[in-house]
């Protein structure tokens, strides 16, 4: 069996390979991802993303070819708009004021690259989450704990931003940031992995 590399930092991402029961280690990409296309519609956008991460990482372990490298990244789209990780407090308040009483879509790409015969299924996952009004102090008190800013569109699902999600429509842990379900049936049937 391959060994399976991980190209990302997400220690989310970290802990849902492992829940699959996948033994794996890290690669962090440093793909240039200004490099994908964001004119696109946004499932082939986060496939793009998750491919340059593969990509990048694949360059750090060309020369071990019994590897398979799993990619992923996040999105979240509202009024057409894509929001990744805020880069400050200000760009995180504005992110959650716009989604503060709407739904807004969660778009998760991931790819799956086998080193040895260049074997690649890329895939994308939109998940519907509607959020619950939010005053503007509950806003500014949750950027205050630091859990918005590592996180796309500013909030994560499986922590304390769980309190502003009135709703869900889909894959809970594409949310979070990793289809499981998904990944787990092209793990299954496309490379032959037997993950029970």
């Amino acid at each position: 069996m391959s060994e399976i590399i991980l190209a990302s930092a997400s220690p989310r991402r970290r802990e849902l390979m492992k829940t699959m029961g996948l033994d794996f280690s890290v690669v962090v990409s440093d793909a240039d991802e200004s490099a994908a296309d964001k004119q696109v519609p946004p499932g082939i956008y986060v496939q793009e993303l998750a491919f340059l991460k593969a990509a990048a990482s694949a360059k750090k372990i060309k020369k071990r070819k019994d590897k398979i490298i799993i990619s992923a990244d996040t999105i979240v789209v509202c009024d057409d708009k894509v929001l990744g990780k805020p880069k400050d407090k200000k760009e995180a308040f504005d992110m959650l004021k716009m989604l503060s009483g709407r739904m807004h879509k969660v778009f998760t790409g991931f790819c799956v690259i086998r080193l040895s015969d260049g074997k690649m299924v890329c895939k994308d996952v939109c998940t519907e989450v509607r959020f619950r009004e939010l005053a503007d102090e509950k806003i500014e008190k949750y950027i205050e704990t630091g859990e918005p800013m590592d996180k796309a569109g500013a909030y994560g699902i499986q922590g304390l931003g769980s309190m502003f999600v009135s709703g869900i429509n889909g894959d809970y842990f594409n949310v979070v940031g990793l289809p499981v379900s998904e990944l787990a049936g092209v793990l299954e049937e496309e490379f032959d992995f037997d993950l029970m």
